[in-house]
C-alpha cells in the first residue's frame, strides 16, 4: 500500500476504531498516530533520495483527485505526524480524569487525517474537501467541553469567522480553474495577468481567516475555551497553519503587488497581536495572540518574496507554541486557572515543566542556539533584501521586539510567587509530551540547511539581520522582565485591552451588520411567505368553489339526466311482460294512436 494513503488512513482507522469499539481510545489513537508518523517519515526520506510519489484518484470529469508526495508536502506531513503524536502522548495524561475520551480522542485523529489530506493534496478540489473537514473538527475540538460557559459561542464565532473567510479561497480556486483548465494545484501556479492578482487577493483573505491575522484575529484568542491539547495542536502547527501554508504553496504564482498587501497584513498583525498578548491577563489568551503575530512574521516574509523563511518558521513556532501551550495546560492544572494572577509561582511547582517552557519561550523570542534564532534571523534577512526593506524589516524588528517583551512578562509572572505544588493525575504523560516538543523547539534549528537543500530554495544571507534580531530579541526580554506592562504600555494599554477594535471593532462593523441583514431577511421572508399564503388560500378558495358549481352544477344536471333514463327504462320494462295478448293490444293501441297523429297533422 501506498506510504501516502497509510499517511492518512492510519489516523482515520483508528478513529473509525475508537468509535466502533469505545474502548482502549487513548492507545487506539497513539497507534494510529504512530503508523502515520512512520508513514509520513518515510515519504521525507524518499524525497531526500529524490523520489516523489503521486496517487491518482477518480474526481470530476476531468479533473481527478491528486495526492501528491513532494519534498514541500512531505516536509509538511511529517510535520503534523510528529505535532500531532507528541500532542496524543501528553493528552493521554491531561484527559486521564475525562469521561468523554473516546469522543475527544476519536474527533483529534479525524482532525489529523484532515490536515494530512490538506497538505498532501495536490489538486483544489481535494484541498477544498479537506479544508471543509478541517472547519468541521476543529469546531467540534474547540466545542468539546460545550457544557461550560461560553465555549459554545466560542467554537461558533471561530467557525462563523473562518468559514466566511473561506469564501476568498472558494473564488480564488474557481478563477484558478477557469483560467488554467485544471485543477492541479502546479499547474495553476503558472496563471498570470489579473487573474493572479484576483485569485492572489482571495487567497489572502482565505489566510486572514484561518490563520488569524488583523483585523479577523479575534476569534482565536476566544477559542481557547477548547481542551489545552487541542490549543497545542490546532493552534500552532495545523488549523491556523492552514492560512500560511495556503500562501507558501502558490508563493510562486503572486504578483509583487499582491505580495506587498501580504507583507502589510501580515506586518499590521504582528505588531496589534503583539501588543495584545503583552497586555494579556491569561496565559493561554496570551500564547494565542502570540500566534498570530508569529504567522504575522511569516506573512512578512511570503511578502518579501522569499516563503522558504516562513516555511522555516512555520516548522520552527509549531515545536516551540505547542511546548508553550502544553506547558501552560499542566500550570492550568495546577493551579485550576490560566489567569497569569492564579498562575503567580506555578513555575515553581514543577521546575523542570517550566524549564521546557521557558526553553521554548527562550526560542520564541530568538535566542541562539534555538531554532527560533534562525528561522527569525531567516525573515528579518528576507525582509532586509526585499523591495520594501524599510516597511517589511521594521515590521520584522517590531514582531521581534514584541515576542520578547511578551514572553518575559509570562516568565517573570510564573516564576514570581511562592510554590503551591500538589499532586497531579497523568503527569507523567504530559510531561513526555511536553520534553519531545521542547527538544525539538531547541534543535530544529540545525536541520534548517538540509530543508534548504532540499527544497533548493537558498535563504538570503546577512550579518546585519543576525545582529539586528538579536539585539530586538534581547532588548524585548529585558523590556518585559524589568518593566511593568502598565508602564511598558501606556496609553495603548486600554487599546490593546480591548483589541485594537475600532468603532466597536469586528462586531460592530461585522457580527451586527450581519444580525441585522439577517434579521431584515427574516422580516422579507415572513412578508413573502404571509403574500404567499394568501395568494394560497384565494387559490384554495376558488377551488373549493369550482368544486361546489362542479357537484352541484353539471354534475348535479348529468346524474339527474342518468337517473330519468334509468327510471323511464324500468318503467319501460314493465311493458315487457311475456303475454302475446297484452303485446297484440299494445301494438293496436300503439298504432292507433300514431296513425290517429298523423291524421291530424295532416288535416293542419
Amino acid at each position: 500500500m501506498s506510504l501516502i494513503v497509510i499517511t492518512i488512513l492510519a489516523p482515520f482507522s483508528a478513529a473509525v476504531l475508537i468509535l466502533l469499539l469505545r474502548r482502549l481510545p487513548a492507545v487506539l489513537a497513539l497507534l494510529g498516530a504512530a503508523i502515520g508518523l512512520l508513514a509520513s517519515i518515510g515519504l521525507l526520506l524518499n524525497t531526500f533520495n529524490g523520489v516523489s510519489a503521486e496517487l491518482i484518484l477518480p474526481g470530476l470529469p476531468e479533473l481527478p483527485l491528486r495526492l501528491i508526495a513532494t519534498p514541500l508536502t512531505a516536509l509538511l506531513s511529517t510535520l503534523v505526524a510528529v505535532i500531532g503524536s507528541l500532542v496524543l502522548v501528553y493528552a493521554v495524561g491531561y484527559m486521564k480524569q475525562d469521561n468523554e475520551k473516546v469522543r475527544f480522542f476519536a474527533t483529534l485523529l479525524l482532525f489529523i487525517t484532515a490536515m494530512q489530506t490538506l497538505v498532501l493534496a495536490g489538486d483544489w478540489i481535494l484541498l477544498l474537501a479537506a479544508w471543509e473537514l478541517i472547519g468541521l473538527s476543529s469546531y467540534l475540538l474547540i466545542g468539546f467541553w460545550y457544557q461550560r460557559p461560553g465555549v459554545r459561542a466560542a467554537a461558533t464565532r471561530a467557525f462563523l469567522v473562518t468559514r466566511s473567510a473561506d469564501l476568498g479561497l472558494y473564488i480564488a480556486v474557481f478563477i484558478l480553474i477557469a483560467d488554467a483548465g485544471s485543477s492541479d494545484i502546479e499547474t495553476t501556479l503558472n496563471t498570470g495577468g489579473s487573474a493572479a492578482v484576483a485569485a492572489g487577493l482571495l487567497l489572502l483573505v482565505a489566510a486572514m481567516g484561518k490563520s488569524a491575522q488583523t483585523p479577523l484575529h479575534d476569534w482565536l484568542q476566544r477559542a481557547m475555551a477548547g481542551p489545552t491539547p487541542v490549543s497545542a495542536l490546532l493552534h500552532s502547527a495545523t488549523l491556523v497553519a492552514a492560512g500560511a501554508i495556503l500562501l507558501i504553496r502558490t508563493a510562486p504564482m503572486l504578483p509583487p503587488d499582491v505580495l506587498l498587501v501580504i507583507g502589510i497584513v501580515g506586518g499590521i498583525t504582528t505588531v496589534v497581536t503583539g501588543l495584545i498578548a503583552l497586555s494579556e491577563r491569561d496565559l493561554k489568551r496570551l500564547l494565542a495572540a502570540s500566534t498570530s503575530s508569529q504567522y504575522g512574521l511569516m506573512l512578512v516574509a511570503v511578502g518579501a518574496g522569499v516563503p522558504l523563511a516562513a516555511l522555516l518558521h512555520l516548522i520552527a513556532h509549531a515545536a516551540i507554541k505547542s511546548s508553550l501551550f502544553l506547558g501552560a495546560g499542566v500550570f492550568q492544572h495546577s493551579r485550576e486557572s490560566t489567569t497569569l494572577t492564579d498562575l503567580q509561582g506555578a513555575g515553581r511547582d514543577r521546575p523542570l515543566i517550566f524549564f521546557a517552557f521557558a526553553l521554548a519561550a527562550l526560542a520564541l523570542a530568538g535566542i541562539p542556539p534555538l531554532s527560533g534564532f534562525f528561522s527569525k534571523d531567516a525573515i528579518i534577512a528576507a525582509a532586509l533584501a526585499s523591495p520594501n526593506a524599510a516597511l517589511l524589516a521594521t515590521f520584522a524588528l517590531a514582531g521581534t521586539l514584541l515576542t520578547g517583551a511578551y514572553m518575559a512578562r509570562a516568565l517573570h509572572i510564573l516564576w514570581r510567587g511562592k510554590s503551591q505544588k500538589r499532586a497531579l493525575v497523568g503527569l507523567g504523560w504530559m510531561g513526555g509530551g511536553l520534553a519531545g516538543l521542547a527538544t525539538l523547539a531547541a534543535i530544529l534549528g540545525a536541520a534548517f540547511p538540509a530543508i534548504e537543500t532540499l527544497l533548493s530554495a537558498p535563504l538570503p544571507a546577512s550579518t546585519l539581520a543576525q545582529i539586528l534580531g538579536l539585539a530586538a530579541a534581547l532588548g524585548g526580554l529585558a523590556l518585559g522582565w524589568l518593566i511593568p506592562m502598565r508602564r511598558l504600555l501606556g496609553p495603548l494599554l486600554p487599546w490593546a485591552n480591548q483589541g485594537f477594535a475600532i468603532a466597536g471593532g469586528f462586531d460592530a462593523w461585522m457580527v451586527r451588520p450581519t444580525f441585522a441583514i439577517a434579521r431584515s431577511c427574516e422580516k422579507l421572508e415572513r412578508v413573502l411567505y404571509s403574500g404567499v399564503l394568501a395568494v394560497g388560500r384565494l387559490g384554495l378558495d376558488i377551488g373549493r368553489a369550482v368544486r361546489r358549481s362542479d357537484d352541484r352544477g353539471i354534475d348535479g344536471l348529468i346524474f339527474s339526466l342518468v337517473r330519468g333514463t334509468v327510471n323511464l327504462g324500468s318503467r319501460a320494462r314493465t311493458l315487457q311482460s311475456g303475454l302475446i295478448h297484452r303485446e297484440l293490444a299494445i301494438t293496436v293501441v300503439a298504432t292507433a294512436v300514431i296513425l290517429v297523429a298523423l291524421f291530424v297533422a295532416l288535416l293542419i
